[in-house]
């Protein structure tokens, strides 16, 4: 059975900076470059028919292409903290296709995404790192020139016996170009 969600891609050069940024924080466990995304929609884990008939319904999103824009990294998780992300900024467009798509998943019977969603892409899931820890890599390598792509597409990525970070396969692809 699949684990399901869409996101967007992140393009092989920015994946390239953004490797640039890995290390240096006991506790972390690194995404390889491959697998950065951009989640839009959680789905979880499918049948196979029910995976087809999402896959279907998606091809209905008629949107246009838009600017993603990342700027900067911070950690999720506070006190406790469980990732390192570089944040993606919340653009019009891009609040827009993920509303559609929580919209379509309900409308399917899924239930509503539990978490408020905060545009990023995941660098490193963290076990056992210390507040402090996290802090100090921040303050050394929080900061990064924004760097944007034009996001053409989402895709409906499925992962397998993974416990997170990937590897992902991209299940289908859907065009933006109202």
């Amino acid at each position: 059975m699949p684990r399901l969600f869409t996101g967007l891609e992140i393009p092989a050069d920015i994946g390239q900076t953004l490797s640039c940024l890995r290390g240096g924080l006991p506790g972390a466990r690194w995404i390889d470059p491959e697998n950065y995304h951009v989640t839009l929609r959680f789905i979880g884990d499918i049948d196979g028919l029910w995976a087809n008939e999402i896959a279907t319904m998606l091809f209905r999103v008629n949107r246009k292409p838009f600017e993603v824009k990342l700027q900067g990294l911070s950690s999720f998780g506070g006190r406790k903290p469980r990732a390192v992300v570089a944040a993606v900024e919340p653009s019009r467009p891009l609040i827009e296709l993920q509303a559609e798509l929580e919209r379509m998943m309900q409308r399917m019977g899924l239930d509503p995404e539990g978490r408020k969603f905060t545009p990023h892409v995941t660098l490193a899931r963290l076990h056992d790192a210390s507040s402090q820890d996290v802090a100090d890599y921040l303050s050394v390598r929080g900061y990064f020139p924004s760097r944007t792509f034009l996001a053409d597409r989402f895709v409906l990525f499925s992962s397998r016996a993974s416990t997170g970070g990937g590897p992902y396969v991209v299940e289908d692809a859907y065009e933006l170009c109202a």
